[in-house]
């Protein structure tokens, strides 16, 4: 998609240099869309279209395509201001297309249509990130660490990604490191660019299957030998890691190449793009982003997290 068009709508965070899709196409990421722009939070109230809030649409319009040079090939559609549960801001919906393809996202505008805010309202009585893990399903998906953690560290992540090898150090190591942290593994194979991904995430469920233990060895040997895996040889490379981790081939070929199995994929998939994951690896701390997984950056959110929920966990316990 053209830059210009999206270049509202993009989250900066997702712009980082991990790998990321070439064009993206489902399943492995939103159909020929850029990710959307973050939603306002709180409902906003429906009304009516007057004058008053249609001269704001319209200057809304005239705005963004000054300031992105969006000419008449461009097609702008803005809806109709709502309020907000703040007084004085309203909330504007922005359609965009170009060359067959669309976006859409919102801005914020100031009620007398002078001041434009291109970004989220929050709710700063409520937790940030609550929305993000409501979203995560992480009962039945690889971990390491005590299942009932304080907090917990989400990768999404493609085997044949370089950027998640280049993490894939970084996770071995902090786990030993934070043993009071739950680390977890979720596939979301970029198949239109990675041509053996879901090979190897449909060998990580069925490892996962006969011995929950050898996941993180088969983690490990898949990112360490990545550039000995081919497309051609993928699946035989697969089978040979699941023979040296002691399993019963037989029941690993046929869990290989169940349905099911790769519906268990497809699933942890949708989440990813439920939760507008468009780069690899992107990596959740307690719901709080991170895209390309930096050692330092990441240390940095467990250690806030652990600091915070602990004063937390002592503000909870009954005083003398």
């Amino acid at each position: 998609m053209n830059l210009r068009l999206t270049a509202i709508l993009l989250v900066s965070a997702l712009t980082a240099s991990a790998q990321s899709p070439a064009s993206p196409a489902a399943p492995a990421q939103p159909s020929k869309t850029a990710p959307h722009a973050p939603t306002a939070r709180n409902a906003a109230t429906p009304a009516a279209a007057t004058p008053e809030s249609s001269a704001i649409s319209k200057r809304v319009e005239k705005y963004l395509r000054t300031v992105y040079a969006w000419g008449p090939q461009f097609q702008i559609k803005v809806g109709t201001p709502v309020e907000t549960p703040v007084p004085g801001v309203l909330q504007v919906s922005v359609e965009i297309g170009f060359g067959g393809e669309s976006n859409a996202g919102q801005v914020l505008v100031s009620s007398d249509g002078r001041y434009i805010v291109q970004g989220e309202l929050s709710d700063m009585n409520a937790d940030p990130f609550a929305a993000i893990r409501q979203k995560m399903h992480l009962d039945d998906a690889p971990s390491d660490g005590p299942r009932d953690a304080r907090v917990v560290v989400v990768e999404y992540g493609d085997f044949q990604c370089p950027s998640c090898r280049q993490l894939q150090p970084v996770i071995k190591a902090l786990r030993p490191t934070y043993p009071q942290v739950r680390f977890v593994f979720r596939d979301f194979p970029l198949t239109q660019i990675h041509a053996w991904a879901m090979t190897a995430s449909l060998g990580g469920r069925c490892v996962l299957q006969q011995n929950r233990e050898a996941f993180w060895k088969y983690f490990d040997a898949i990112y360490e030998t990545q550039d000995l895996i081919k497309p051609d040889s993928a699946w035989d490379k697969i089978i040979e890691q699941a023979a040296a981790l002691g399993l019963d081939q037989n029941a690993f070929k046929v869990c290989m190449a169940a349905p099911e199995t790769k519906q268990v994929v497809e699933s942890s998939i949708q989440e990813a793009i439920a939760l507008k994951v468009a780069n690899t690896p992107t990596v959740f701390v307690n719901g709080r982003r991170l895209v390309g997984g930096d050692r330092e950056s990441l240390e940095q959110y467990i250690r806030f997290e652990l600091a915070a929920t602990e004063r937390s966990s002592q503000e909870k316990k009954p005083r003398d």
